[in-house]
């Protein structure tokens, strides 16, 4: 799990990514990144939004992608995250229905030895 505690100030964070801290005002502009602000209304940025940025450099740069591809992909990746996140709550509670289900059947059932000496005794 990345670290979402806002400790960058916007020129360590630029330096960091390697882009200028203008590039970093524009991409928080266009939604792309979202940094926390303090009291005094200065940008702090934390390790994942240093790796939402590395994110976007590599978009750019390697894949040749614009803002609004950018976007698209970030937008993407989010709900896909979301998605994972519910699966695996899904699949948790899904476990631990089974697991009540499983210990219910022990209550439930009854020695086989028992069930011959009914069926004997009715007879």
């Amino acid at each position: 799990m990345m670290d979402d505690r806002p400790i960058y100030m916007i020129s360590v964070a630029a330096e960091l990514v390697g882009m200028h801290p203008q590039t970093l005002r524009i991409y928080e502009s266009k939604g792309l990144v979202r940094p926390k602000r303090t009291a005094g209304n200065t940008r702090l940025y934390s390790e994942h939004d240093l790796e939402r940025l590395r994110v976007i450099q590599r978009l750019t740069t390697e894949l040749g992608l614009n803002l609004s591809g950018v976007e698209i992909v970030l937008q993407l990746e989010d709900q896909l995250q979301r998605m994972q996140a519910r699966i695996d709550r899904l699949e948790r509670e899904k476990r631990e229905a089974v697991e009540r289900v499983h210990k219910n059947y022990r209550r439930d059932l009854v020695p086989v030895s028992q069930v011959t000496t009914l069926i004997t005794r009715n007879r």
